[in-house]
């Protein structure tokens, strides 16, 4: 189907791209909220569900170097070949890669919680890695799905009207957040198990993984059914290139020597932020359970409860996000860096008291500052740097930009081999260093200079 009169009639296209209604921008957009429920889960939960099943501490950065490692591979190929598809009986160019994630994705959601069930026993290597296999299936499966979501804005939504729909992208991922965040919670005041036998995954956070299958489902569907992408003649006359320049062959190396400066300094500000939150989701169960419950053993019924309280402090975050996106979004363009600055310099505040803090009710505050730079991490770099590239190519260049969200998470496990140990094998002085590195990122915001692709 040929998708030129997507537009309402009468729309007047800003730098090539129809003005697209409110309503088609959120159906584009509505199956992030299903897939970023699975990475929720995953991020939320991943460390508790290994040290249930017997991980040593100084271990986990092995299991959170999976995800990550995935994403860097998966995602410059998903662009690369998406920008060369054309399967219109599927979708068009980035919907057939969402419909494979998605299944693949939901089928993982309902093995990875029930890694310490099939009798492998508390510690042993095969429970450990059966966890691990799933964990990086389910995030290969899950990058597949989410891309497209990122890719489509860039493809179909205009300059004008791009911080608004990479807006609504937070606001859905923070949603999926929150609802992955609170689930294990509530199941649990509903009288599912949040304990179990030694080495095995609590129903509350199995029965959350597979509402969360269920949801991904739903809203995947709704978008792969309502969307239309625009077919290859139209998208070439709408991004003012040739139909044939997303079929030239050029190297992964080739492109990022000719990618626009933006690329490169929103990356350095991305290195030091993500490397942050990377020890976010590996050490705040530990943390929460030694210094509120004051118990780092891992098949306690304290540690199960500290880790629905990280769930609890979790929607916390994605909340303030949320909340802190409508503040931005009311930000001038001439005062995005001072927004993005700010926003990440209270965050590295709230991580730095992390720390500090040993009351349960305190650690809200907390999280509502590292919300705020949550909200900014989500608002600005994708805008900045799809508003510098042109349309050609542009799905692998958002699957390479991926590399900058990727790469920090797999340095920052690999160093906490090191200075986990080095820092007195104790899991909450961590979150010193994420201060520093999201610090870091705050005054890297400097270097950026925002530019547009005529």
């Amino acid at each position: 189907m040929n998708t030129h009169h997507n537009a309402n009639v009468g729309e007047k296209p800003t730098n090539g791209l129809p003005t697209l209604a409110s309503s088609k921008i959120w159906m584009i957009s509505f199956g992030y909220l299903g897939v970023q429920t699975a990475f929720a889960l995953q991020s939320s939960q991943m460390s508790r569900i290994f040290q249930t099943l017997g991980a040593d501490p100084n271990n986990l950065g092995w299991f959170f170097i999976l995800p990550p490692l995935a994403g860097l591979i998966v995602q410059p190929l998903v662009g690369k070949y998406s920008d060369k598809t054309w399967l219109p009986k599927l979708g068009g160019r980035r919907l057939p890669y969402l419909l494979l994630g998605a299944i693949i994705a939901v089928i993982v959601m309902m093995l990875l919680p029930n890694s310490g069930s099939f009798g492998f026993g508390y510690g042993s290597l095969a429970a450990l890695w059966f966890g691990a296999l799933t964990v990086a299936l389910l995030d290969l499966s899950s990058n597949v799905a989410m891309q497209p979501f990122k890719m489509m804005v860039g493809d179909m939504v205009n300059d004008d009207q791009k911080s608004y729909a990479y807006g609504i992208q937070s606001f859905l991922s923070n949603t999926g957040a929150v609802l992955a965040a609170i689930f294990p919670f509530l199941l649990t005041l509903f009288g599912v198990s949040n304990t179990a036998a030694k080495g095995v995954v609590p129903n509350s956070v199995v029965w959350a993984f597979y509402i969360g299958a269920a949801l991904l489902v739903i809203t995947s569907a709704l978008t792969i059914s309502k969307v239309k992408e625009y077919d290859p003649d139209t998208y070439a006359l709408y991004h003012g290139i040739a139909a044939e320049d997303n079929e030239e062959s050029e190297s992964f190396v080739k492109l990022l020597k000719k990618a626009p400066k933006a690329f490169w300094t929103v990356s350095l500000v991305q290195l030091f932020c993500w490397f942050g939150f990377q020890y976010l989701w590996t050490y705040s169960t530990g943390t929460i359970s030694a210094n509120v419950w004051h118990t780092t053993d891992a098949t306690s019924a304290g540690y199960q409860a500290a880790g629905n309280w990280f769930g609890i402090l979790s929607a916390v975050q994605s909340i303030a996000a949320v909340v802190w996106s409508y503040v931005l979004a009311k930000v001038p363009n001439q005062y995005h860096k001072a927004g993005y600055a700010g926003s990440l310099f209270l965050g590295a505040i709230g991580f730095a008291s992390i720390f500090m803090i040993h009351s349960k009710t305190a650690l809200i505050f907390s999280f509502i500052l590292v919300g705020i730079a949550w909200a900014a991490m989500n608002t600005y770099p994708l805008t900045i740097v799809t508003n510098a590239l042109s349309g050609n190519r542009m799905g692998t260049y958002l699957g390479l930009f991926n590399g900058c969200i990727c790469l920090p998470q797999i340095i920052a496990s690999v160093l906490s081999f090191s200075l986990y140990p080095a820092l007195g094998g104790v899991q909450s002085h961590m979150f010193i260093v994420a201060a520093l590195a999201i610090l870091l990122g705050a005054l890297s915001v400097g270097f950026i200079k925002e530019t547009y692709e005529e």
